[in-house]
């Protein structure tokens, strides 16, 4: 590393990049809710609400200047989020088509809501305090 990218490293992310990372969590919070409160399943509501797919742009268009940075690991773990939860919509769908599978996929989808909300949850207070996400 140079002293320059040291330097960079020790100011931290640009508060109003911080800023737009908390308006992520909470465009992600919003659709995820929205799914609670509907008859739409959280992570069905997470992953077709508009709110999650701006916010997934948003990550996309705002993911270079988080490099090196504390937020990159938050970019990182809300993409993760999005693009998993997809992953395993597919796969409970594909298992409900079937009719066995539907008793293996109504828990598949149920499971990945409940851990949508954990991750932004968890992402989310992270962010709060400052610290970045596993990686």
């Amino acid at each position: 590393m140079t002293d320059i990218d040291a330097v960079v490293e020790a100011a931290g992310p640009r508060p109003g990049l911080v800023t737009i990372t908390h308006v992520m969590y909470g465009l992600h919070a919003f659709s995820a809710i929205t799914g609670l409160m509907s008859a739409a399943l959280v992570v069905t509501a997470f992953l077709t609400g508009w709110p999650s797919i701006i916010a997934v742009i948003m990550n996309y268009v705002k993911r270079s200047e988080a490099a090196g940075t504390f937020l990159d690991s938050h970019f990182s773990w809300q993409l993760r989020t999005f693009w998993f939860a997809l992953l395993w919509v597919v796969i409970g769908w594909l298992m409900i088509v079937t009719i066995i599978g539907a008793v293996i996929g109504v828990p598949i989808l149920l499971g990945v809501g409940v851990w949508v909300l954990y991750r932004i949850a968890r992402g989310w207070i992270n962010l709060a305090d400052r610290k970045p996400m596993p990686v």
